[in-house]
């Protein structure tokens, strides 16, 4: 049975496949690079040469992470002219100021200090030296910052009026874009991911050293700072992304029903915890469910006994706004990611707080059961990040602008599925080598031996040993 592929559905997978991709390495980089930060501000400030040690141990796993996720960042921005030249030329005098800025300030501040970072051990005054990590780090935000106001922008559009002249989208206000709602809460729920991301992968690398009795002593210090500074930021990220549905049931309401797979306006609405079937319009009840009362109304109105619209309600409301037509996500993928989200992260949370009781107790590097599980425990990160993407760009669908233009007309006229399908494969290949480059760079570095301390100048500086 053979079958047909669109060209919209090629573009999807193509650009979904890179984007996942890509932020796989965002997070690390942001959260990394703030960890760094902290590592080589302790040395700074005590003198403490394992800290140094450690700066440059987790260093190489920042500069390893940006490397190769740099690449997959630029791949993204062309597909925007070539797969969705249609959306661009619709979006673009929105789009492309963000966008711009992002790219000529932030990355450049990033990339520029990184290099000065990487090349001025032992050519930088200490305290210069030190400014242009954090720098490192500023540029990293600042970077998401921009990329989440465009998205958030798509989410809900502000700040524009539409051309009667040309039928596109004009900026009219950068602050309204900067200070959309949906904006601020997505990106104080990415800066939070990132910080869970980098202090997991922290915990991961530093609980396999100490299983193996290596460096125990060292490595004892950064597994206290990334439990110091995961336990906050799973506990915030939990609840800035719940105030997170609570803006998208006023913007985005079907993306909120789809997400608990409810098809009918509810009061009080429950919140499903697991259930079998009930994802499809011909079948929409499920044979199976386990449901919180009251959880979904207090999840997105912060009332107990909130009206929560569904689905079909939402949907004829759009048919009669918008036109004919079947406005739903795939219900099944909404209801599931947040779902994935919810309880992994949750589960960090627990295990943050276990490794903290195992710090207090001076059990940590003798907790076997512990450190396992925070080794294999670096995974679960990255999956709640991708469940939140695909939760956050599913959702939307079917519209790749809410409320004005739809996926299916964002798509480039005069680019041919086969077209598409050759660079979809070209990006497959590729993107896989560069994960196994990747992977086998980090574990490879991860598990080197930590550097002796490297030897001073008459500045108390360290000589550029350079063994990144």
């Amino acid at each position: 049975m053979v079958v047909a592929v669109s060209q919209l559905d090629l573009a999807r997978l193509q650009f979904a496949a890179t984007s996942i991709y890509h932020f796989l390495f965002v997070p690390v980089t942001i959260g990394l690079a703030f960890l760094v930060a902290i590592l080589q501000t302790v040395w700074h400030r005590r003198g403490d040469d394992e800290y140094l040690r450690l700066t440059r141990f987790f260093g190489t796993l920042l500069l390893i992470n940006v490397a190769v996720g740099v690449v997959t960042g630029l791949v993204q921005e062309f597909q925007f002219g070539m797969a969705w030249s249609s959306y661009s030329r619709f979006v673009g005098d929105v789009f492309g100021a963000p966008l711009a800025i992002e790219g000529l300030a932030a990355f450049f501040l990033e990339s520029t200090f990184l290099g000065l970072w990487l090349f001025g051990w032992g050519r930088l005054p200490k305290a210069v030296h030190l400014a242009t990590i954090w720098l490192v780090a500023l540029g990293t935000v600042l970077s998401a910052a921009f990329i989440m106001a465009a998205n958030s922008w798509m989410q809900r559009p502000v700040g524009y009026r539409i051309n009667p002249a040309t039928g596109r989208a004009q900026l009219t206000s950068i602050w309204a874009v900067l200070t959309n709602s949906m904006f601020l809460w997505a990106y104080g729920h990415v800066l939070l991911a990132a910080l869970v991301t980098g202090a997991g992968l922290m915990l991961a690398v530093s609980a396999w050293h100490l299983l193996r009795r290596s460096d125990p002593h060292v490595f004892r210090k950064t597994t206290r700072v990334a439990l110091i500074v995961l336990v906050p930021a799973a506990l915030l990220a939990m609840l800035v992304g719940s105030e997170l549905g609570v803006v998208g049931e006023k913007y985005q309401p079907m993306k909120i029903a789809a997400g608990e797979a409810l098809w009918n306006t509810a009061r009080p609405a429950s919140f499903t915890l697991f259930q079998i079937g009930g994802f499809t319009a011909g079948d929409p009840t499920p044979t199976f469910a386990i449901k919180a009362p009251h959880g979904l109304s207090f999840l997105a109105t912060n009332s107990w006994n909130g009206k929560v619209q569904g689905m079909n309600q939402i949907n004829a409301q759009y048919q009669q706004k918008y036109g004919p037509g079947d406005y739903r996500p795939n219900v099944f993928v909404a209801f599931w990611s947040i779902r994935v989200m919810a309880y992994l992260a949750g589960l960090v949370f627990l295990l943050a707080l276990w490794g903290v009781w195992l710090l207090r107790r001076q059990k940590i590097e003798t907790s076997t059961w512990f450190l396992r599980l925070a080794v294999w425990a670096v995974v679960i990160p990255f999956i709640m990040n991708t469940a939140g993407w695909a939760l956050t760009e599913n959702g939307r669908q079917p519209w790749i602008v809410q409320g004005l233009q739809l996926t299916r007309n964002g798509v480039s006229p005069s680019v041919s599925a086969t077209t598409i399908a050759i660079s979809l494969v070209v990006f497959v290949l590729l993107y896989g080598a560069m994960a196994v480059i990747d992977a086998v760079l980090m574990i490879r570095f991860a598990r080197r031996p930590i550097a002796p301390t490297p030897p001073l100048d008459e500045h108390d500086v360290p000589v550029p040993a350079m063994t990144y």
